[in-house]
């Protein structure tokens, strides 16, 4: 599949299919310490009538990689000590401004390929900044994937949930993820649940990653989106 490099809203994104005509624009955020090449494979290989726009995150990853906001390494480390993490009362410091690009972002986006149904999703903290900024910014979306990923700042998000009413939206994760932990999926499918979403879930024997069952059943989601 054809693929080409563009800025899109200050950010450089790789754009796969960029130049065939479709009706769906898919938009997914790479992981903490990745890049949008690490990505890109998996749009590539679901071979959907779609244009995907894999996004690089606007700061440098303290390891290596991008990153959309920088974490406080040294309490990840102490949390993880006690295992696999539920981030839902973590507050990023840098989300705010995240949030902010990935509207600006997704403006940009719909302007450039105008007419067209839009999905936004992510995997891990793209996952996270995706539902945070659908959640407080005025852009709208036809559908939500969140792969390994985790509530943050719940509180701050309770009060806004009826943005998500009536959305499709994916949900996998691990059950031995050694980073997120597998009740931190369950609690993020379960707030959706509550929400009235309409919600794909798909847990998988495995840890922070997307394997095949995944891919197969986020290019069934895919098909049933934009069809």
């Amino acid at each position: 599949m054809s693929q080409c490099l563009k800025q899109i809203a200050g950010l450089n994104s790789i754009l796969v299919n960029a130049q065939l005509p479709h009706r769906a624009t898919v938009i997914l955020l790479h992981g903490y310490a990745m890049t949008a090449a690490d990505l890109a494979p998996f749009g590539s290989s679901l071979d959907i009538r779609a244009r995907f726009v894999f996004p690089d995150g606007p700061r440098a990853a303290e390891t290596a990689g991008r990153a959309w906001w920088l974490p406080d390494l040294e309490k990840r480390r102490a949390a993880l000590q006690s295992g696999p993490r539920d981030l839902l009362d973590e507050q990023p410091e840098g989300i705010l401004a995240a949030r902010a690009q990935l509207g600006q972002f997704i403006a940009a986006t719909r302007e450039r390929f105008p007419g067209q149904s839009l999905v936004l999703g992510g995997f891990s903290q793209g996952g996270m900044l995706a539902c945070d900024c659908l959640l407080h910014e005025c852009v709208t979306v036809d559908a939500l994937m969140l792969l390994s990923s985790s509530r943050i700042n719940f509180t701050d998000w309770k009060p806004r949930l009826a943005r998500l009413r009536g959305l499709p939206v994916f949900v996998s994760h691990g059950r031995s993820d050694p980073d997120l932990a597998f009740t931190a999926g369950e609690g993020l499918r379960d707030m959706l649940l509550s929400a009235q979403a309409h919600v794909t879930w798909v847990p998988f024997e495995g840890g922070h990653q997307i394997p095949l069952p995944v891919w197969r059943a986020a290019r069934k989601f895919l098909h049933s989106v934009i069809s």
